[in-house]
C-alpha cells in the first residue's frame, strides 16, 4: 500500500491525494496491518482520507472498528450499487457504514449501461453482463421491461433514464459519492446534468420500488 501511494504520487506530480483506498480484502494479511498501514499514510500527510473497496458488510465492520480505535478519517467502502444491483441493501452494508460515520461511495451506477435508454429494445444475447450484473442473463425480457417502466417514471420527470437512476442513487444520505463514466465530454455532462432534478417525491419513490421489485 504504502510504495503504490509513493508511486502514484510521483507520477500524478502531487504531494497528496484526497481519498486512497484499499481495493480488496486480503484474506493473507492481517486486517490490523492493513488499517494501520492505511493509518499511517493519512499521518505521513500522503492522504487526507482512506476508504477499502468491495468489502462485505463483516469485513468492513471489522476494519472500520479499528479505524475507529486508531481515530482514522475513514470515508467509506466503494461497491457496486444501483437500481438493479442491490446487494448493499440487503446485506447490510449501508446500515455498517452508517454506524460507523462512513459512506458507500457507488460504482457501476448505471448497472454498466444498462440503466440507459440504449437497451430499451431489448438486451443483446452476447450484451458482456458485469458479474455484478450476472443474474439478469436468465430473465433479459423481464429486465427490459423494469427499464422501460423506469423510463417512463424518467420521462415524467423530464430526465433521461441515466440521470433518474443516479438521482435514485444520491437520494440516500449514505450515498455521498457515485463513480460515473463517460466517453464523450457530451456524455459526462448529460450525466452531471442529474443535479438538475434530484428530489423523488415519495409516490414516485414508491412506483419505482414497485417496478423493481415485480
Amino acid at each position: 500500500l504504502t510504495a503504490s501511494l509513493d508511486l502514484s504520487l510521483q507520477r500524478m506530480h502531487l504531494d497528496y491525494v484526497d481519498i486512497f483506498y484499499a481495493h480488496r480484502w486480503d484474506p493473507n494479511t492481517n486486517l490490523r496491518e492493513t488499517a494501520e498501514a492505511l493509518d499511517l499514510l493519512v499521518r505521513q500527510g500522503k492522504t487526507l482520507y482512506v476508504g477499502v473497496s468491495n468489502y462485505t458488510a463483516e469485513q468492513t465492520a471489522a476494519i472500520a472498528q479499528i479505524f475507529d480505535e486508531l481515530h482514522t478519517p475513514f470515508i467509506g467502502n466503494q461497491v457496486s450499487y444501483n437500481m438493479l444491483n442491490r446487494e448493499a441493501e440487503t446485506t447490510g452494508l449501508l446500515d455498517v457504514l452508517d454506524a460507523h460515520h462512513a459512506g458507500l461511495i457507488a460504482y457501476g451506477p448505471l448497472a454498466e449501461g444498462l440503466l440507459t435508454d440504449r437497451y430499451l429494445d431489448g438486451i443483446p444475447a452476447d450484451f458482456p453482463l458485469h458479474r455484478t450484473n450476472s443474474f439478469i442473463a436468465d430473465n433479459r425480457e423481464a429486465y427490459v421491461a423494469k427499464l422501460n417502466a423506469l423510463n417512463a417514471i424518467a420521462q415524467q420527470r423530464g430526465q433521461t433514464l441515466a440521470q433518474l437512476a443516479m438521482a435514485w442513487l444520491l437520494r440516500d444520505p449514505r450515498v455521498p459519492s457515485i463513480v460515473i463514466g463517460a466517453s464523450s465530454v457530451e456524455h459526462l455532462l448529460d450525466n452531471v446534468r442529474v443535479a438538475d432534478n434530484m428530489t423523488l417525491s415519495a409516490e414516485e419513490l414508491a412506483a419505482i420500488e414497485s417496478i423493481l421489485n415485480d
